[in-house]
């Protein structure tokens, strides 16, 4: 039994060995610092605080509470979407996380946004890419066959409100307006 034992002990050991040799021997990437460093002149730092969203998505008129910070070392934003509407079991209708990054290699802003309409697997085409425009910032997300996404988020300095214009656009690339949204400053009572 003790050799047994030893001779598990001893390959265990050996392939932790092996593992942080592996290991050393990757060439060590920058920190995140390096590649998703924030903007620092970004138009994005007017969205920090607490929104009332207001608008059509499709159809349906809606009101959202929007939170919106920045995380880990204030490298990202991070948006917290709440539609007051309710489902049948007394949650919110739609909830919504947005993650967003500056990426500085490629000059441009990506986005994660998980919500609960579906599970994403995290492909390619569930990052959205969007490259500054003074006050806009038009994002996109593409699936392989040319649909996509285009969620332009436009900034009104003289309202200091926010603008969301959502549309779909399908394999043809024709754009057909899914929301229109607006934010505004949420005035404590």
């Amino acid at each position: 039994m003790k050799q047994f034992v030893s001779q598990h002990l001893l390959s265990f050991f050996s392939l932790v060995a092996i593992l942080a040799m592996l290991m050393s021997s990757f060439p060590r990437s920058g920190s995140a610092q390096d590649t998703v460093k924030q903007k620092s002149d970004s138009v994005l730092d007017k969205l920090e605080g607490e929104w009332v969203m207001t608008g059509t998505v499709g159809s349906e008129e809606v009101t959202h509470d929007v939170y919106v910070d920045r995380i880990l070392k204030r490298q990202y934003i991070r948006i917290h979407e709440l539609s007051r509407e309710k489902d049948a079991d007394g949650d919110p209708a739609y909830e919504a996380w947005i993650h967003i990054a500056w990426d500085k290699e490629n000059a441009e802003y990506v986005v994660m946004w998980l919500d609960n309409t579906a599970t994403t697997n995290f492909a390619p085409e569930g990052v959205g890419h969007g490259k500054p425009d003074g006050d806009r910032i038009p994002l996109v997300w593409k699936s392989a066959d040319g649909s996509g996404i285009h969620n332009t988020f436009k900034y009104d300095r003289a309202s200091e409100t926010w603008k969301w214009e959502i549309d779909n656009v399908d394999e043809s690339e024709k754009a057909s307006p899914f929301a229109r949204l607006t934010l505004k400053r949420n005035v404590k009572r």
